[in-house]
């Protein structure tokens, strides 16, 4: 397979691609800014073209933070840390991250972390039930659920 480099673009067929694009899934103001720098659109084109995506609705950050926190949480099984992490790092202002994590929070069960952590320690190898347990406390941190919760967790789950 052939790889071509990227033409140059203007911003009419910018725009048009973006919106087909943004038709069929969300995306945030970072990620269409992003795609444009690497289609070689000057600044004031990018910052033109983003600027209509907004207003004609294709592109909405607390759309895009509420979807993302929502799938996060419930499919992938992310705490509130690591959807938080991962949203501020697409430059998606707080007050929206916050709003959209409290609107993941009512969507996703309460025993997502007992339910990960125990499928975690069916599938683990360990030496002892002190291994077992650091195993598990690495993997729910990691996940990005509160260290006091898998702490507290994890030793449930350890002492069985």
């Amino acid at each position: 397979m052939k790889s071509t480099p990227n033409k140059a673009i203007d911003d009419k067929e910018a725009l048009l691609r973006l919106q087909r694009l943004c038709a069929t899934q969300e995306k945030c103001l970072w990620d269409v800014r992003k795609k444009m720098r690497a289609w070689g659109l000057s600044t004031a084109e990018v910052e033109e073209v983003a600027r209509r995506l907004v207003a004609e609705k294709f592109v909405d950050d607390a759309r895009y933070a509420a979807a993302f926190a929502r799938d996060k949480a419930r499919f992938s099984r992310w705490g509130a840390h690591k959807i938080r992490a991962a949203l501020l790092a697409k430059k998606i202002s707080s007050d929206l991250v916050e709003d959209a994590l409290r609107e993941a929070d009512a969507a996703c069960p309460k025993d997502a972390l007992a339910k990960a952590l125990q499928k975690k320690a069916q599938a683990t190898r360990a030496a002892s039930p002190g291994d077992l347990f650091a195993k598990l406390v690495r993997f729910g941190v990691s996940r990005g659920y509160d260290y006091d919760e898998v702490m507290k967790t994890a030793a449930e789950i350890a002492a069985r």
